[in-house]
């Protein structure tokens, strides 16, 4: 099977948020990564992943996953006609699993958290000849999310003082270090946002090394990895990245804030991202000297928006909020 030259992924728009810029005093730019077909920046890593292992001989792919890297895998394998197997964690919505099966996927629900899916989709690509794709790390997903960072240049009307992330299991966060590295925005500090519960990267930044969680506490499950990616936390160590927290409250009010402000319902774990923002963490940062006074412009990922309607919303609400 021959892949495409051409990527599977869109250049997203790049919108100005005037209500958010009014939050922080800055101009916030917002990069609406869940615009890209199969609804998150996933598409970007994944699909140039899967571009080079599709082969005459690649009998299918098997990806695990907690929503977002399995639609990106379930899209680009009913592109290129090849079959697709998507394990998910038991934790997983049913509109994410309605969605997989939409976009032709075969998905199986194996375990509590995605650690556990990830084991069984390793001994399936092994026992079945598979080519499993990895979420979020591998060198050429992260060559693929760094795409984000040149549309940034292409398209900001000056370099950024700031870039807001969220992270999981670090792919995007891995991409966007690679990425300012190619466009010369080294100094450019990157706000790596997690929440409480799901928060592999802030561990290993406190300890200094790779931490695993005990379990995954959080309801921003698309976040939930045990243990973050080597890379991730070695990139910590090179650029200016500060890492972050908000609760799953912090994150749920924001998506909230955001339907309100722009119109546009994402999931809870690209709310841990817009959260630095709702929460006033940016303003913290620029009080206590770690961020510039004057930032000009804050651009924020908005990651993505598959796992989440209004149903889910209100599921959240209620779980969330009673808690």
């Amino acid at each position: 099977m021959s892949s495409p030259s051409q990527p599977f992924h869109l250049v997203s728009p790049l919108l100005e948020s005037l209500s958010l810029t009014k939050i922080v005093g800055a101009p916030v730019f917002l990069k609406m990564d869940n615009t890209q077909p199969s609804g998150s920046f996933k598409i970007r890593g994944i699909g140039h992943y899967c571009q080079q292992a599709a082969t005459h001989d690649c009998q299918g792919f098997v990806c695990s996953s907690g929503g977002n890297a399995g639609l990106a895998t379930a899209y680009v394998a009913r592109k290129l006609n090849i079959p697709a197997t998507v394990i998910v964690p038991s934790s997983t919505p049913d509109l994410t699993v309605q969605k997989l099966r939409e976009y032709g996927a075969s998905v199986q629900v194996f375990g509590q958290v995605w650690d556990d899916a990830d084991r069984e989709a390793h001994r399936l690509a092994e026992s079945q000849g598979l080519k499993y794709v990895p979420p979020f790390d591998h060198p050429l997903i992260w060559q693929g999310h760094s795409t984000v960072v040149k549309e940034l240049r292409d398209h900001l009307p000056t370099k950024p003082g700031a870039i807001v992330v969220a992270v999981g299991g670090g792919g995007l966060l891995c991409g966007v270090a690679e990425g300012v590295k190619e466009v010369g925005w080294e100094d450019v500090p990157i706000i790596a946002m997690e929440t409480i519960g799901a928060d592999s990267l802030n561990a290993a930044v406190k300890a200094g090394k790779l931490v695993t969680l005990p379990d995954i506490t959080s309801e921003a499950k698309c976040l939930g990895a045990k243990t973050v990616c080597p890379r991730a936390l070695e990139v910590t160590q090179q650029l200016p990245i500060l890492s972050h927290v908000v609760t799953d409250q912090q994150a749920l009010q924001a998506i909230k804030s955001f339907l309100d402000d722009e119109r546009v319902l994402v999931e809870l774990s690209c709310g841990a991202a817009l959260g630095a923002i709702y929460s006033g963490l940016i303003t913290r940062l620029q009080t206590q000297g770690q961020l510039p006074a004057q930032l000009c412009p804050l651009v924020v990922i908005v990651c993505g928006g598959s796992g989440i309607n209004l149903d889910q919303l209100l599921k959240y609400q209620e779980k969330i909020m009673k808690g």
